[in-house]
C-alpha cells in the first residue's frame, strides 16, 4: 500500500493486539484447562506451564503495545484466579488486574476485557460447567463482583470470547470418533476432581451446553452494565468467511450449523467482535478443501486475507450492530507472510470502510507468541517473539509494520 492511495481512518478507530489470560499468563493452575493439559490421557500436545510469564510481566507487554503505536489492548481476566474456590473472591488478584488495566491507561491504551476466554474454574467444571443450569448464574456472579472492582477503568468489554465457539469444533470434530478423543481426558478429571463429570467449555457438547450460555451472556451482560463504569458490552464470534461453490451449496446450512441463536443474542449487543482467520468452501455436500496449490498457514487453514471483508460484510448484513474486528492474523514462522496477511486484510477494512460499513477497529491476534491450546507452542501468531526460557520479547518486523499504520492512521 503506498501512501497516495492510503486513507484517514475515522476518528476514534482503535488498533491494538489481542492477548488472553491463560495463553500468556502461565500458571493458572486453578483453572479447567490445567487439568486437562496435565491428566494422562490428554489431547494437549503440552502443557502451558509458564507460558509467557504475562502474569509478572504485563507492564512490559504493555509498553511495548504502547511503544509500537497502538491506542487498544484487548485482554482477559482469568475467573479461575479471580474465584478460585465457589464464592470465594480474590481482591489480591482483582487489584492486580486492576494494576494492568491502570498500565493501559497511563500509556494511552483503552483496554478491551474479556470475561471469558475459553476456561473456567476447576470446580466450575467438575460441577458441570455450563451444561447446569446456574451455571449461567454463577457466570453473571463473577462478572458482577468482577465489575465491582474493575469497571471504572474499563473501556470495552465482551462476555464470551467466540461464544459460538463449540459451533465450530462440533463442525471440525464429528462423530463418535470425535469424542472418543478426548472423553478419555475428561474422565481423568473428574477421577482427579473426585466428581462424577468434568464439564471443560472447549469440550462440552453444545446440544447440553448453550441454551445455558446464552442465559449467561445475557445476565453477565447486565451485571458488567449494572457498572460502576460506562463501557459498550459486545459479544464476539468466530466467524469464517463461508462461500458457497456450485449449484446446490449448502452454504446457508454451513452458517446456521456455525452461528445458530448467536446471531440474534449479537443482535442485542453494543456491538459485535469479529474475529477472522480464513474461508470456508462450500459445496452441495458440505465443506470443501482448499484449492489445489494454495497457501497454508502454519495452523493448517489457508492463507486467505480477503476472508476479513466477507466476514464484516455479514455482520453487517445479518447483525447490524457496531463492528469491531478483535481478532485476525495468522500462524506463520515467515514474518514476511505475516506482513502480506496484515495487508491483505488492512486493504478489506479499507473496502468496507469506503462502502460505509461501521467498522471501529483493527486487533490483531496476537501480541506475542504463546500457548495455542491443544496444539501448545508450535504455532506463532505473535507479533512478538517470545523466548520461553528467558521470557525475552522481541519484536518482529510485522510489529512494526503494523504499528506504523496503527500511528499514521491510513489505511
Amino acid at each position: 500500500m503506498t501512501d497516495p492511495l492510503r486513507k484517514p481512518v475515522p476518528q476514534g478507530f482503535l488498533w491494538g493486539t489481542a492477548i488472553s489470560a491463560h495463553q500468556s499468563e502461565g500458571n493458572n493452575i486453578n483453572s479447567d484447562a490445567w487439568l486437562c493439559e496435565t491428566v494422562t490421557p490428554s489431547i494437549y500436545h503440552e502443557p502451558s506451564r509458564d507460558a509467557c510469564d504475562s502474569y509478572n510481566r504485563f507492564e512490559e507487554d504493555v509498553a511495548i503495545a504502547a511503544d509500537l503505536g497502538f491506542n487498544c489492548h484487548r485482554i482477559g481476566i482469568e475467573w479461575a484466579r479471580i474465584e478460585p474456590e465457589p464464592g470465594l473472591f480474590s481482591g489480591a488478584e482483582l487489584d492486580r488486574y486492576r494494576r494492568l488495566l491502570d498500565a493501559c491507561h497511563k500509556r494511552g491504551l483503552a483496554p478491551m476485557v474479556t470475561y471469558n476466554h475459553f476456561t473456567v474454574p476447576r470446580w466450575f467444571a467438575a460441577r458441570g460447567g455450563f451444561e447446569v443450569a446456574d451455571g449461567s448464574d454463577l457466570f453473571a456472579r463473577f462478572a458482577e463482583k468482577s465489575t465491582e472492582r474493575l469497571g471504572d477503568l474499563i473501556s470495552y468489554a465482551s462476555t464470551f470470547n467466540e461464544a459460538n465457539i463449540q459451533r465450530l469444533i462440533a463442525q471440525l470434530r464429528r462423530g463418535p470418533e470425535a469424542r472418543a478423543t478426548y472423553d478419555p481426558m475428561l474422565e481423568a478429571c473428574a477421577r482427579a476432581c473426585g466428581s462424577e463429570r468434568f464439564s471443560s467449555l472447549l469440550f462440552a457438547p453444545v446440544e447440553t451446553t448453550e441454551e445455558n450460555m446464552l442465559a449467561a451472556h445475557d445476565k453477565a451482560m447486565a451485571a458488567m452494565k449494572a457498572g460502576p463504569g460506562d463501557f459498550p458490552v459486545g459479544l464476539t464470534l468466530t466467524m469464517q468467511d463461508v462461500q458457497g461453490v456450485g449449484e446446490n451449496n449448502i452454504s446457508e446450512h454451513v452458517i446456521d450449523l456455525l452461528y445458530g441463536p448467536w446471531l440474534e443474542a449479537a443482535r442485542k449487543a453494543d456491538f459485535v467482535g469479529v474475529q477472522t482467520y480464513s474461508r470456508v468452501l462450500v459445496g452441495a455436500e458440505g465443506r470443501l478443501p482448499a484449492p489445489e496449490g494454495a497457501e497454508m498457514t502454519a495452523a493448517h487453514y489457508e492463507f486467505y486475507p480477503q476472508a476479513l471483508g466477507g466476514t464484516i460484510r455479514f455482520a453487517a448484513e445479518r447483525i447490524g450492530v457496531p463492528i469491531y474486528v478483535t481478532e485476525t492474523g495468522m500462524a506463520t514462522n515467515d514474518d514476511t507472510r505475516r506482513i502480506a496477511y496484515i495487508d491483505g486484510a488492512l486493504a478489506e477494512v479499507r473496502k468496507c470502510l469506503d462502502d460505509g460499513i461501521d467498522v471501529h477497529s483493527f486487533i490483531q491476534w496476537s501480541l506475542l507468541d504463546n500457548f495455542e491450546w491443544t496444539r501448545g507452542y508450535g504455532e506463532r501468531f505473535g507479533l512478538v517473539e517470545v523466548n520461553y526460557e528467558t521470557f525475552e520479547r522481541t519484536p518482529k518486523p510485522s510489529a512494526y509494520h503494523l504499528g506504523g499504520i496503527a500511528k499514521s492512521g491510513l489505511i
